[in-house]
């Protein structure tokens, strides 16, 4: 499958001396949602402001669905629609007027039916005639979307979506997202919710301090980095790890009464930690299992660089 976004060699050098990004390559595919996860400062928005036209690259190239960003920036820009962080929009107007008004800033002729149709799937119909200043934040950040999506684009940024949005919102945008990835338009988001990108993304790229530390399937993520904890539940309290289990990586917590063991899935021992568990007449009540979450992992893989 050919990349709707074809990223190489992308670097940004500000005049100051800062790089913000150092020799990026990355593919997205037609269709998928792609969660781009960093720390503040990382190198997120750079990088989509790039892509999007924004900001200038130092270095490096940018095709979106066939076009050079540079070279063919007009043709390149209409296949993309760009949710900012900033909540950026003319506060005395109405939600239809601005709405229709961005379609027209790419050349767009008017088309009420697709207005229509996009706001009422973002739950803004009600209000269409509605100044943005009386909206809130939420139904701002709604409004935001809308004029994203006003000129039909193939390829939707979400910059931080979500923030200042209320647990309701959160869940109808991502219920939209998902139904924009229905309809093929290509998904790529930044956030700080990163139980959001474990539940909506196919894919995963982390970034840290300028540079793609990793692009990976997120299912593939969670298996590759992904440790697992087993805790058992003592019908006897210890006050010490026995020596005969000092190979496992063991934990007492709950005040000796829960062993606690933390093991990779690819190299799981569990099998010869019941069998010493055994052997030393250590009984348990209970027990159960967890796995890392990607905000888990993320933390470790961010903390590793130098």
């Amino acid at each position: 499958m050919q990349p709707i976004i074809s990223i190489s060699g992308l670097g940004k050098r500000y005049a100051s001396g800062f790089k913000a990004l150092t020799n990026i390559d990355l593919d997205i595919y037609p269709g998928e949602i792609f969660a781009l996860l960093g720390p503040n400062g990382a190198g997120k928005t750079t990088m989509i402001n790039i892509v999007c036209g924004i900001v200038n690259p130092t270095e490096g190239t940018v095709v979106a669905d066939g076009h050079d960003i540079r070279k063919d920036y007009r043709a390149a820009r209409s296949k993309i629609g760009l949710v900012p962080q900033e909540l950026a929009t003319d506060a005395f107007e109405t939600v239809w007027a601005t709405v229709s008004f961005s379609r027209g800033l790419f050349g767009k002729p008017a088309d009420p039916d697709h207005i229509a149709k996009t706001l009422k799937a973002l739950s803004l119909w009600d209000k269409k005639d509605s100044k943005i200043l009386t909206l809130s934040g939420g139904m701002k950040r709604r409004v935001m979307i809308a004029k994203a999506l006003s000129h039909e684009p193939k390829i939707l940024f979400l910059d931080e979506p979500t923030a200042g949005v209320d647990v309701e919102l959160r869940r109808g945008m991502w219920e939209m997202v998902r139904s924009l990835q229905a309809t093929g338009v290509t998904v790529i988001l930044t956030t700080h919710y990163i139980d959001e990108a474990e539940e909506m993304a196919d894919r995963i790229g982390v970034i840290n301090k300028g540079e793609l530390v990793l692009v990976e399937d997120k299912t593939a993520l969670m298996n590759k980095f992904g440790k697992k904890q087993l805790t058992l539940n003592l019908r006897t309290r210890l006050t010490s790890i026995p020596a005969k289990l000092a190979d496992f990586r063991l934990e007492l917590s709950a005040d000796g009464s829960e062993l606690v063991y933390a093991f990779d899935p690819h190299d799981d021992k569990v099998g010869a930690l019941m069998k010493g568990l055994n052997e030393l007449h250590i009984d348990f009540t209970d027990i159960r299992t967890s796995q890392s979450s990607l905000e888990e992992i993320f933390v470790s893989l961010v903390r590793a660089r130098p």
